[in-house]
């Protein structure tokens, strides 16, 4: 099943991010080869895909484990966390209905 993971940063969390980001993007990667992440990414700080030194405000990942305590896990491990980048995490089941 899929399962949401919504994430939401400190304040000005931007070098905590860029920081752990190498470590962050290697989990998502093997996720991505294992044929499990629907998608991934960062909820830009302003209304803009670049929002330089304004930052992010969290970030959203969904993807395939086998039971919500696995990826409750796998969230718990994020590098992210270990960093301090994320203030708050949700998991939840997640419904793919479209496309």
């Amino acid at each position: 099943m899929y399962y949401a993971i919504i994430s939401e940063d400190v304040p000005d969390s931007l070098r905590l991010r860029q920081q752990a980001r190498p470590d962050h993007l290697a989990r998502l990667q093997a996720l991505k080869d294992d044929g499990r992440l629907l998608v991934a990414g960062p909820h830009p700080a302003i209304d803009t895909p670049d929002p330089g030194e304004a930052g992010f405000s969290g970030s959203l990942v969904i993807a395939e484990f086998e039971s919500l305590e696995q990826a409750q896990k796998w969230a718990d491990d994020d590098p992210y966390v270990a960093a301090g980048v994320y203030q708050s995490v949700t998991v939840k089941p997640y419904k793919v209905v479209l496309p």
